[in-house]
């Protein structure tokens, strides 16, 4: 039974006190990147990241404009689109953006209820609830708009046992023998103009009840030459957590100004995945070809850091060794590393994240990770 959509009116939802006036999230659903190649962009996250390709909808099933490849780590889902022909919202958003995140989708219990109380909070609604339907159930989804043109779909997939959604077919693994590099998406980074990270951050917190996690101002988040300001909202549980970030004023251009040139304007700059081996998960990518951020011996021969660190589950030799940072707060440690961009344009990137009690984001690191970044950016032209 080929997939069937209709969609269904949607009403506003109306509160009670069975059904309290929130927004119910269950956690991130995928990620959904458009690239101009989705074969080969698939075949790179199978080689490199050790991604298990579940999942394929294109010409074959009867989709004329779009290949999509559905690839997974873990509880970690990424989709692949990639334009068959000029002319489509796909090959228009690749041209002016360049490969990048376009959706950020979420799992919902109920999209109808989810999708009103979004719309009567003031989010841009770009699809009403839609029902699709196949031979292994239903799912039901819906859109709102954020940042730039990154969106939302939210999803409920809770009656639904196929592949990915209706009109996928299963597909065998691209490369057989990938070893899992990471195992989950820990949060997902956006940048936004200068002026526009509150009214994002107010966005999160009034469509979604987000509530403000962290934030980083100031010295904390500045070097010599430039600056950033960030703020991290996320859910009640914690599951899903949205870093932004917007320029500040420096001496010369910050990481936040090269990606909004090169992208054409905000979106998902960086996506953290969580690793429950990071040293084993460096190794793996390394050996794939995946380029990390270097870090100076001096990061690691500073005894304040040795003082700060304490004791962690590997040599800080080891570390040292793949370029690894470390740090640690009230709750525990985490350690990660940053790779460079993983296209041609300097726009998305991925961190690897092994935590150990820590929720934080690695603040004691922020100054030399972006040191780092602004020795790429140099060696671009675009500091």
């Amino acid at each position: 039974m080929k997939a069937r959509p209709h969609v269904e009116e949607i009403t506003r939802p109306q509160p009670s006190a069975a059904a309290p006036d929130v927004f119910e999230l269950t956690g991130l659903d995928h990620l959904r990147f458009e690239v101009g190649n989705a074969r080969q962009a698939a075949h790179y996250y199978a080689t490199a990241y050790g991604m298990q390709c579940v999942a394929y909808r294109g010409p074959e099933q009867g989709q004329r404009d779009l290949a999509e490849f559905v690839m997974e780590s873990g509880g970690a889902r990424f989709v692949i689109a990639g334009a068959l022909r000029p002319g489509t919202d796909v090959a228009r958003h690749v041209a002016e953006h360049g490969d990048g995140v376009r959706d950020i989708a979420i799992e919902v219990p109920d999209v109808h209820r989810a999708y009103g109380l979004a719309r009567a909070r003031g989010a841009l609604g770009l699809s009403a609830p839609t029902v699709t339907e196949d031979e292994h159930g239903r799912v039901i989804s819906a859109v709102i708009g954020t940042y730039g043109e990154t969106r939302h779909t939210l999803i409920d997939r809770s009656r639904y046992s196929g592949p990915f959604l209706p009109g996928f077919v299963a597909h065998a693994p691209i490369v057989s023998n990938a070893a899992q590099v990471f195992t989950g998406i820990d949060h997902v980074v956006g940048n936004v103009e200068l002026g526009k990270m509150d009214k994002w951050v107010s966005f999160y917190q009034r469509v979604m009840g987000f509530t403000n996690m962290a934030e980083f101002v100031g010295e904390d988040i500045a070097t010599e030459y430039s600056a950033l300001m960030s703020k991290v909202v996320a859910d009640g549980s914690r599951k899903v957590k949205f870093p932004l970030n917007e320029p500040a004023a420096g001496k010369k251009r910050s990481q936040i100004d090269e990606f909004l040139d090169f992208y054409g304007g905000p979106g998902v700059q960086h996506i953290a995945l969580s690793t429950l081996d990071i040293l084993a998960s460096v190794d793996a990518m390394t050996a794939a070809g995946v380029e990390f951020l270097s870090t100076p011996a001096s990061y690691y021969s500073d005894p304040e850091l040795r003082a700060r660190i304490g004791s962690v589950r590997v040599p800080v030799e080891e570390l040292q060794a793949r370029g690894i940072l470390v740090d640690r707060d009230e709750d525990g440690y985490l350690l990660q590393i940053f790779t460079r961009p993983a296209q041609d344009r300097p726009t998305v990137f991925f961190e690897l994240i092994e935590r150990h009690g820590s929720a934080g984001f690695g603040k004691g690191n922020f100054k030399a990770l972006f040191q780092a970044i602004e020795r790429e950016q140099d060696a671009r032209g675009n500091l």
